[in-house]
This record gives structure tokens, C-alpha cells and sequence, in this order.
């Protein structure tokens, strides 16, 4: 089956929707999705999503993201997305998205490797806050069309530039879209691991399509891994404990209920602090302690986390849970610039399948639902100025 369309977008986490909501709403727009529309890893994100407090916090913004990936990072992307969050987010809020407030200000927290709270959250569903109200938004717009179990197979590639996709729906059809313009927002890796905080069906195909076409891609060796996921013995996408129980107070133990890491240092050291105490006592995971939180504060912030602790037969107000780390993040991709536009005419590729830089070697904390809107925006915005 043959169809037209301005723009396709492969994927519909926060990056494809934002990018989709940023258009034209004149433009006929098909986003497509492998899975059903809320199985995206974007669903997932506990934690939160950074926001500039004020001019104040700049600098040491900009250097928790620069130290956080090693000076990896591009620095030209990394003060587009720091200035661009205070905007982004209150266009969240135009789109219903509940943050929590005091006092009728933002209220923001702290996870590992910040150096002060900036960090906006709604329990510690953010993700799944930020994206349902996205995705109820697309729903209202007459000009976007949203298939799900479709899988986008290749690029359609004519005289170097990219012409649309070929996909495959749910029934097995095969399906030739023709688009102006392609936006890649295909998600992560983490479908290829054994051990994986990522839904299975993230397998990197935004990548592979990529290679297969000698578009240019960045940095594939930069993969995170969350210091600490709910350890379990069974298959299956592992559970994340959010970075933010850390930055509340909570406290890592080994066997010996010995403290062995800050556990405010960036992601990597913690897991690399992680595996090494693990090999030393031989042992299969090593214990988080929320002792030093309030129940209240465990209750209310992190009520999710609490409840499927419970469901695994701990309860994180009185007791010490088995965490061990997992894949989480990939940092390289598809290479972009700072539109978000590939080394291939009309082809763009925003969050995690993306490689703008900002993340360098290692996320900071919180920084990839904001990348991901951030660079979607910019997305948006350079396909309008190309029509």
C-alpha cells in the first residue's frame, strides 16, 4: 500500500509528539509507533526534567553537564538546551502537564552529579505525565494521524535525499510512505541487552536504517547504565529506582552494610562503584537504604517506586532493597546538528536514536526528557522554514 504524507515521524515518545505538535496545523503529519502508543520508553522516566531555575544557576548547570559527560559534550548544544528550558516547559504546561508546585512556584529536586535542585517532577511518573498529556494533544489535532504496530522496515532514499520510509502495519502489510520530510525519534538500544531498564521492542532501528544508507553516526560505543534498577531473578525489562531516592537521602550498602560510594557522584562512577563491590563480595546485587528519607516524603514522592518494591516483597520505609545496575541510555546515534537535520537531506533524527552532543560521554541526571523536547522544537521549527 502506497501513502503520502508532509512529514513521517518514526516514533511516538516526547520527541516525536513534540516535534509533531510544532508543525503546521495544516500539514497532514503520520507518526508511527512498533508498539502501542504508550509503550515508550518516555512512559518510564521517574526522575524528572531539568528546567534553569535562573540566570544564577547558568554556569553550574552548563559544568554539571560538561563534568557529567567527561567534556565530551558539545558545548554549543548544551547552552541551546539550558536556554531553551524555561520556554519548553511552560509550553508543557500549556499542554496540561502537572508539575509539582509550593506555594504556587515550581518545587525542584536534586538527583547525582547536580549541583542543586533543578530538576521539575510530578511524583515519580514525570515521564509518563509529560507524555500522556502530549500524546492526548496529538489526539486532538485533526492533522495527525497516530498507527500503531507499525514497524518501519527502511528509508526511502531518492537522489541522496530521503523520500519517506517503507514500514510493515499490523497485519503484515507492506507499506511504501512517501513524506517531504522523515523524522527518526526511534528510541534507544536497550532491546539488544539482556539486562535492559528499556522496553524489548527498542532495538536501535533508527540506527540500523542509518548505516545502511552511510548516513553519518556518532559515538555508538556511549552507552549509560543506571547504578540502580530493582534486582530480580526473573526475565524481562528490569524496574529503575530513580535517581532522585538518592538525591533525597538514600544511601548504598554492601553485604557488610558498609557505605562504599558517594552516591551523588554521576552515573557512571556509582555503577562502575557498583560492579566492583559486587565482584569483591561476590554477590549478585548490593542494598539501597531510604532510612534517611521521611515515609511522607517516600509516600508522596516516590509512591510507584514504594508500590512495586511492595509488590516484590519489601517495604523501602523500613527495610533495605536489592538493586544492581542495568542498561539505560544511549548517548551516541545518528549525528545531528543543532536543527536535529542528519548528513542526509530532509531526514531528521531527535532524542535518544540522536546524537547532538549534549550528553557527551554519560547523561547528567534529568537531561533526557529536555534534550529530547528541546532538539524535537528545533526539529519542527527547521522543517517549517524549508517548506
Amino acid at each position: 500500500m502506497k501513502m503520502d504524507t508532509k512529514v513521517v515521524i518514526v516514533g511516538t515518545g516526547v520527541a516525536g509528539l513534540f516535534c509533531a505538535l510544532h508543525l503546521p496545523r495544516d500539514w497532514p503529519v503520520l507518526l508511527i509507533t512498533k508498539s502501542d502508543l504508550e509503550s515508550s520508553d518516555s512512559f518510564l522516566a521517574q526522575g524528572g526534567i531539568c528546567m534553569l531555575p535562573d540566570e544564577s544557576d547558568y554556569d553550574s548547570y552548563f559544568e554539571d553537564t560538561m563534568r557529567a559527560g567527561h567534556y565530551e559534550n558539545r558545548p554549543e548544544s548544551v547552552e541551546l538546551m539550558i536556554r531553551s528550558s524555561q520556554s519548553v516547559i511552560h509550553t508543557l504546561e500549556e499542554f496540561g502537564v502537572d508539575f509539582t508546585k509550593k506555594d504556587g512556584r515550581f518545587f525542584f529536586t536534586r538527583e547525582g552529579a547536580h549541583s542543586r535542585p533543578r530538576i521539575l517532577f510530578h511524583q515519580d511518573i514525570t515521564g509518563q505525565e509529560i507524555t500522556s498529556k502530549l500524546l492526548a494533544e496529538a489526539e486532538r489535532r485533526p492533522n495527525l494521524t497516530l498507527m500503531e504496530y507499525t514497524t518501519m522496515t527502511d528509508l526511502l532514499v531518492e537522489n541522496g535525499a530521503c523520500a519517506g520510509i517503507l514500514a510493515r502495519d499490523a497485519a503484515g502489510e507492506e507499506l511504501v510512505i512517501r513524506a517531504d520530510f522523515t523524522v527518526l525519534a526511534t528510541g534507544g538500544i536497550g532491546g539488544r541487552y539482556t539486562h535492559s531498564t528499556n522496553y524489548p521492542h527498542l532495538t536501535g532501528d533508527g540506527v540500523d536504517a542509518a548505516a545502511r544508507h552511510g548516513i553519518r553516526l556518532e559515538h555508538l560505543d556511549y552507552v549509560q547504565f543506571h547504578p540502580t534498577t530493582l534486582y530480580s531473578t526473573r526475565p524481562g525489562r528490569r524496574f529503575l529506582i530513580s535517581e532522585s531516592v538518592r538525591g533525597e537521602g538514600a544511601l548504598l550498602y554492601n553485604h557488610k552494610m558498609e557505605r562504599f560510594v558517594d552516591e551523588l557522584l554521576p552515573r557512571d562512577k556509582v555503577t562502575a562503584a557498583i560492579r566492583q563491590e559486587m565482584e569483591k563480595e561476590g554477590t549478585s546485587f548490593v542494598w539501597l537504604s531510604m532510612e534517611r528519607i521521611p515515609k511522607e516524603t517516600i509516600l508522596s514522592h516516590f509512591p510507584h517506586i514504594y508500590e512495586r518494591c511492595l509488590e516484590e516483597g519489601y517495604d523501602a520505609t523500613k527495610e533495605c532493597i536489592p538493586v544492581v545496575p542495568a542498561q539505560h541510555y544511549f548517548m551516541g546515534g545518528i549525528w545531528v546538528d543543532q536543527n536535529s537535520q542528519t548528513s542526509m537531506e530532509r531526514l531528521y533524527a531527535i532524542g535518544e536514536t540522536s546524537c547532538n552532543g549534549v550528553h557527551g560521554a554519560n547523561r547528567l541526571a534529568s537531561n533526557s526528557l529536555l534534550e529530547s523536547i528541546v532538539f524535537a522544537r528545533q526539529a519542527a521549527n527547521a522543517i517549517r522554514a524549508s517548506r
